[in-house]
């Protein structure tokens, strides 16, 4: 039956393993496929239509893996054309950024909300508009941090630099006063000791992992597609573009447990 199915997700390289977190949190009985574009990330600085084609690859490998949902676990890609997808797939299918709205809707107090993402993220103006449509009153300051990406899959978030650069790409936000922060990057949450240490404890920080995780709950409840009745463990299965055993030794800090991937070489 299509509820023991698995729910996939795809990103560009480790940071959609922050939605696998909540979702393992949430429904331990799901199964999950997840996909990981390491030999092409980041995608942040790439132009939308080919972060489409990427999507649009990765896609159709999930396909062949027995799934019953879909969730686009990275911001840039969600940015580039949620909409463009949904024409393509004929399943459950869910980003990263109305959820993460949300989530700051229900926090913020004066009605300040900041915005970090991707260079990609960010100049797509999707985050934007979700504010637009569902809080217009809300003023909105966005701040692409391109190097925030690159300091999580090098494991370089505990040093200086990473302190040094979040400094410099915080600060107009800061000083700007926003009381809700949307880390627009799966990658982000990763980096959430820092972000938090140069904000202050007054912020909110708003990872939309956990708000995707809850949607995605009730999209399967909606359709009838939750696994209520799990009889054998649920399984993980893991893909990268890019060398498995890197991937694996980072999912596995990141989920506390043994992970073993596999690689899947895509298109140039």
């Amino acid at each position: 039956m299509d509820r023991y199915k698995a729910i996939a997700l795809l990103d560009s390289g480790v940071g959609g393993l922050t939605v696998v977190q909540e979702l393992v949190k949430l429904l331990p009985q799901e199964n999950i496929v997840y996909f990981g574009d390491t030999a092409r990330m980041p995608y942040g600085p790439r132009p939308q239509e080919q972060v489409r084609r990427f999507v649009d690859e990765i896609m159709g490998f999930l396909l062949t893996q027995e799934i019953k949902a879909m969730i686009v676990a990275c911001n840039s890609a969600a940015a580039a054309g949620l909409d463009f997808y949904r024409h393509k797939i004929h399943l459950p299918l869910l980003g990263v950024i109305e959820p993460g709205v949300r989530a700051a809707l229900e926090h913020t107090r004066n009605k300040k909300v900041g915005v970090i993402g991707t260079t990609g993220t960010i100049h797509s103006g999707a985050y934007q508009q979700a504010f637009h449509r569902l809080a217009p009153d809300v003023e909105v300051l966005a701040q692409p941090c391109p190097l925030f990406v690159l300091l999580v899959e090098n494991n370089l978030v505990d040093t200086p630099e990473a302190w040094r650069v979040a400094e410099e790409y915080l600060s107009p936000l800061k000083e700007a006063g926003v009381d809700a922060l949307i880390l627009g990057c799966t990658h982000y949450p990763l980096m959430a000791d820092v972000i938090q240490g140069v904000m202050g404890p007054g912020v909110e920080l708003i990872s939309s992992a956990e708000e995707t995780a809850r949607e995605a709950q009730e999209i399967l409840q909606q359709h009838n597609l939750l696994n209520n009745h799990a009889t054998i463990p649920a399984r993980q299965r893991f893909f990268a573009s890019g060398r498995a055993k890197p991937f694996a030794e980072m999912a596995t800090r990141m989920l506390h447990k043994e992970i073993q991937a596999y690689q899947v070489i895509l298109e140039e």
